[in-house]
């Protein structure tokens, strides 16, 4: 197999201003440096369900023994005003031990590392491995790894066992190995009254007692976690009268929320609670209040802690000197679109300067990273 600088490819991959849902080329790029290296690769773009046409790739090599799945994305966050970067943010300037541009930790490094890994390992003697990109994970997430982990299933690709490079050290390389994700649920609670004047309130009905009520019952932890994740937690993030002046009394509020919940509950059971608090806290004949559910929500994972996370916290350990802490917390990340396919963790890099002004990576760590998922790859799929 050829050999590959991780650092090199990097420095290629930030050179392509792969903003959400533009791939600038950076597709192109991985096809032929994954092509090298003996992937059949297929690019795959999907589009519809009211989101952008979003192009993909998947790559695998190998027939028969364990199926190994790196997955991971190419897309970026918008850099913002290129004036407030002191390193371009497109350039992918070497400076002082660290590459700097967007998505340098969020995630272009942990694609560059497994690439690299894969031509370091050399042949396989047994096992499979596929590489599934999107470049479609920092906004709707849509047509990106939710359709190509169900056109990989409908083409008869099956895993064993699934790492996405999603940046999670909290300090150093290897000290925090993502095992599950706390779902996530998004909706809006709608209070409904009768708008009037505010030198008259008996005969208004006003919106605004009941949903500050709402909020202040609702907010917070919804249980006390469990031994493998903290507490469930609901925040309401915004509340709107759309009421421009101060002798109105609203006909409606509306305020909007997110849970980040742990195993304890579904999706489904969840709303239904949330509902049933809702009816309980604002009961009849005052304002109605209503619960919608927007979007899809995340399904909360947790992989099984034996077997493949075994082997990797092992290989972390021997390459690092310590035990890697086996974490849930976090957000969300498109791990929970694998999660129904096969056991997966996320591995990847020190998170801190991800979407922020001069993003950057420490050129020690992409090494590190890059010799991680080598190791693993010889004792995952190794004789």
């Amino acid at each position: 197999m050829p050999t590959i600088d991780p650092i090199h490819l990097l420095k290629a991959l930030i050179r392509c201003p792969s903003v959400t849902p533009e791939d600038a080329g950076v597709l192109d790029l991985l096809e032929v440096e994954l092509t090298a290296l003996g992937f059949a690769v297929t690019r795959l773009r999907f589009e519809g369900d009211g989101s952008y046409p979003v192009d993909n790739l998947f790559a695998t090599i190998g027939t028969e023994g364990p199926h190994l799945l790196f997955a991971g994305h190419t897309d970026v966050v918008p850099p913002g005003p290129a004036e407030a970067w002191a390193h371009a943010p497109f350039a992918a300037d070497e400076a002082d031990g660290f590459i700097f541009g967007r998505g340098a930790a969020d995630m272009k490094s942990g694609v560059a590392a497994f690439v690299a890994a894969v031509a370091q390992a050399g042949p396989l003697s047994r096992g499979r491995i596929s590489v599934a990109i999107t470049n479609d994970e920092e906004a709707d997430g849509i047509n990106g790894t939710d359709k190509l982990m169900q056109w990989a299933a409908a083409h008869g690709h099956r895993f064993d066992f699934a790492i996405v490079g999603e940046p999670s050290a909290s300090a150093r390389v290897g000290d925090s190995l993502k095992v599950g994700r706390r779902g996530s649920l998004n909706a809006e609670i709608t209070v409904s009254g009768m708008q009037g004047h505010v030198a008259y309130p008996d005969r208004a009905k006003n919106p605004l007692p009941v949903m500050a009520r709402l909020v202040g019952e609702l907010s917070g932890p919804l249980d006390a976690g469990n031994a493998q994740f903290p507490p469930s937690n609901l925040e309401f993030t915004s509340i709107d009268v759309g009421n421009a002046t101060s002798n109105v009394i609203p006909g409606k509020a509306t305020a909007r929320l997110n849970v980040r919940f742990n195993s304890g509950w579904t999706p489904e059971r969840l709303a239904d609670h949330l509902r049933s608090k809702i009816a309980e806290l604002a009961p009849p004949p005052g304002a109605r209040a209503e619960l919608r559910v927007l979007g899809r929500p995340s399904r909360s994972f947790l992989s099984p802690l034996d077997g493949a996370v075994e082997t990797l916290a092992s290989v972390i350990e021997a390459a690092t000197g310590s035990r890697p802490e086996l974490s849930t917390a976090g957000g969300t990340s498109d791990a929970r679109f694998i999660a129904g396919y096969c056991p997966v963790v996320e591995l990847g890099l020190v998170g801190t300067s991800m979407h922020k002004v001069d993003e950057h990576v420490a050129v020690a760590d992409v090494h590190a990273l890059t010799a991680l998922y080598r190791d693993f790859i010889g004792a995952y799929l190794g004789p």
